[in-house]
């Protein structure tokens, strides 16, 4: 793969790694998820197009709200909205803020994994059948020996031992 291939290929990897954030972003904006959908594609397009423009590690958070911004913004403008959206003033104003997206998410997910090896075995399985193997309630039930409602109380409180575990050790590494 030639070098302009690869550093392209590179480029849209981190798109794909902060779409999240970026349609989170991207529907603050506009409220319309089809219309989203579109200013995603759009988007996308675009970060392509310009990849070559991008430097690898430099922010990439920064560079792609920035498109994002502006394309969302070329959206409402063009009144493709079937939605309200807040004035184009108020919209500059929070794109002008200097958030990013969350960068820490590899860290997060590193917390996360440490605080599902606390977990109690049954709980541990049940939160690897229903997020690793995707299996639903009904079918963790059959497979574990127990009743659906047993499976639905013990991820609910494993996801809620898991939100607390992973926010006591972000606490815990700040300085």
């Amino acid at each position: 793969m030639p070098q302009d291939e690869a550093h392209t290929a590179a480029v849209q990897g981190l798109f794909l790694q902060f779409q999240p954030a970026v349609r989170g972003y991207v529907l603050s904006m506009i409220p319309d998820f089809s219309l989203a959908d579109d200013v995603m594609q759009e988007i996308f397009i675009v970060v392509t197009r310009k990849a070559a423009s991008f430097e690898i590690g430099t922010s990439f958070p920064a560079w792609v709200k920035t498109i994002a911004r502006f394309k969302a913004l070329e959206a409402i403008r063009a009144g493709r909205s079937r939605c309200e959206t807040l004035s184009e003033e108020v919209l500059q104003a929070l794109g002008a803020e200097r958030s990013e997206f969350h960068g820490d998410t590899d860290e997060r997910l590193a917390l996360l994994a440490a605080c599902v090896q606390e977990l109690a075995p049954q709980a541990r399985r049940s939160i690897d059948l229903r997020y690793k193997q995707d299996h639903l309630p009904p079918e963790i039930a059959g497979l574990m020996g127990c009743t659906v409602q047993s499976v639905n109380v013990t991820l609910s409180r494993a996801r809620s031992f898991l939100r607390e575990c992973v926010l006591r050790k972000m606490d815990a590494a700040k300085p």
